[in-house]
């Protein structure tokens, strides 16, 4: 199926790795001009490197900087003045018990998850209206419906970004300017596989036994019953950036293997 985005600026953010990589590498096969972002250069021309390795005729462009803070961004924004697609995939989790969790962790969480995709699309969205033209999509989780008790201030972040995706929808009424989220289930991410294999192997197991025992336990209402893989989720995404997808406006779209256990 051809998705109509030969040519179009694409910027994914967090994308060396994991969802964000797979997403980059879906545009890139689509005909879009990919602009690839990472907080270091080694990480950003390694991911560049696979990338061309699988997709030849790949237009790529790599951007090192940090996101989750304002200066990043701001830099971010004076090398790339303008974007059709934007793709805020940047965050980051961390299991913790509420009573232990410090107001810096709230507030880092907020910054990198949150912050990030409102500056940037904040940046973005006026020249989208402008060529009356655009996608702006924040990858949230399924975390936002069913805020996990071991990472409440993840979960928080989640749900902000449905909630502001909605919300800049809004303003885009009756223009070619779409605003989604989309609502990613347990995910086979780069770090998922490393937290997985850290506890199975303290808890003295395999990381395939630990996998099922996740989903029996902590994800019962999964459908998959297993890690969805990035290119899973990377196949939705792409297409709501294409113009096929028009229809689809200021929705939560899901990705998550049937972990929300609702028909809304």
């Amino acid at each position: 199926m051809n998705l109509k985005l030969d040519n179009r600026a694409a910027l994914v953010t967090g994308s060396t790795a994991g969802i964000g990589f797979a997403i980059a590498l879906g545009l890139a096969r689509e005909g879009a001009q990919v602009i690839v972002n990472g907080r270091t250069q080694a990480r950003v021309d390694a991911a560049l490197t696979s990338i061309r390795r699988q997709v030849p005729q790949a237009k790529l462009k790599g951007v090192a900087l940090d996101l989750g803070t304002a200066a990043g961004c701001e830099a971010l924004i004076r090398q790339v003045p303008e974007v059709d697609i934007l793709i805020n995939n940047l965050g980051i989790f961390e299991p913790k018990p509420f009573e232990q969790i410090p107001d810096a962790d709230w507030q880092r969480l907020f910054e990198v998850n949150v912050m990030s995709g409102v500056r940037l699309s904040r940046a973005y969205l006026p020249g989208m209206k402008q060529r009356n033209q655009g996608r702006i999509v924040f990858i949230s989780s399924e975390s936002a419906v069913q805020i996990p008790a071991e990472m409440v201030h993840y979960g928080m972040t989640k749900t902000a970004q449905v909630a502001i995706a909605r919300g800049i929808a809004e303003s885009c009424a009756g223009t070619a300017v779409t605003v989604n989220s989309v609502l990613a289930g347990p995910t086979a991410s780069e770090g998922v596989i490393t937290f997985v294999a850290t506890l199975a192997k303290e808890q003295g197991t395999t990381s395939q036994e630990f996998e099922k025992q996740f989903f029996r336990d902590v994800r019962p209402t999964s459908l998959l019953k297993r890690f969805i893989q990035p290119e899973e989720v990377a196949a939705v995404v792409v297409f709501v950036c294409s113009p096929e997808a028009a229809a689809i406006n200021g929705a939560a779209v899901r990705a998550d293997g049937g972990v929300v256990k609702s028909v809304l």
